[in-house]
């Protein structure tokens, strides 16, 4: 299959809302943010206002279990919160699928800038979150609609567009899966996908996941895009401009994601082929 036919079918299928938007931190340099957008970079904010090993300096989830342990839970809360409070700017590609009214949007970072999208279309939609066993005992995620209000997992149903947040968020309710702790108890149980919410299950059942401003560099990414697409469909599409580490181009290789060098804005308002198919 050549690039063009990949992208044709990516564009028919966003607009026939058949491929779920995977988005993670890569987007947020390109929207011009000054946000940490990757796991080592946030390690790194975090080390930089706490005394931490020099082994976990740049590993966040070590890093952040060490504040956790030595500093509390909303100390650490707190400086997730400082990092990603303001107002990030909203990519282009954001708009462009807000707009589309889809069904499902995955969003792997802590920004507020795709929930910011949605909520500039004005249409019925709202978010489900990840949260840490440490703060919710119990409960793997939340729900909350467009207002930020928590609502039965019921209402999730009724909207146009589910913003799915495995790892949670800045907004509305300072929910993070960032520590060792939080994603252990996941990891525990996600290969059974206990942590995964049930409409979730069923929107992705058939459809096709687009990967943007993603790697799979780390084991941690890996998981959770494998385990969120499972039971899809067996044919998937990332964008990713950079060489591929080996274990990368394993990982793509077995879940059956067609990787195109190609940038960000072939998809957004700079790639008219997007407007043309919708």
């Amino acid at each position: 299959m050549t690039m063009d036919k990949d992208l044709s079918e990516i564009f028919n299928g966003l607009a026939e809302g058949r491929i779920i938007p995977y988005l993670g931190p890569g987007l947020l340099p390109e929207a011009g943010a000054t946000l940490p957008s990757g796991l080592s970079a946030l390690a790194e904010v975090l080390s930089g206002q706490v005394t931490v090993p020099h082994k976990v300096r740049r590993n966040l989830t070590g890093a952040a279990q060490y504040i956790e342990n030595f500093k509390h839970r909303k100390t650490l809360v707190g400086m997730m919160d400082k990092t990603f409070a303001g107002d990030p700017p909203i990519h282009p590609l954001q708009r462009d699928l807000a707009a589309r009214k889809l069904p499902l949007i995955v969003h792997l970072w802590y920004d507020n800038g795709m929930a910011k999208a949605l909520a500039e279309q004005g249409t019925r939609w709202g978010r489900i979150q990840g949260l840490s066993q440490t703060e919710h005992y119990g409960h793997w995620t939340g729900y909350m609609d467009a207002e930020g209000q928590s609502v039965e997992a019921a209402v999730a149903a009724q909207w146009d567009t589910i913003l799915y947040e495995p790892w949670g968020s800045q907004s509305p309710a300072n929910n993070y899966l960032v520590s060792d702790t939080d994603f252990v108890e996941v990891l525990t149980e996600i290969d059974i996908q206990t942590p995964i919410p049930e409409i979730v299950q069923q929107i992705r059942t058939g459809r096709h996941f687009l990967f943007v401003g993603c790697r799979f560099n780390d084991q941690l990414q890996r998981n959770f895009a494998r385990q969120i697409m499972k039971r899809s469909s067996d044919r998937h599409w990332a964008l990713i401009e950079a060489p591929l580490t080996r274990n990368e181009a394993r990982f793509v290789r077995e879940q059956g994601i067609r990787v195109l060098q190609l940038p960000t804005g072939v998809l957004s308002g700079s790639g008219a082929a997007v407007a043309k198919a919708g």
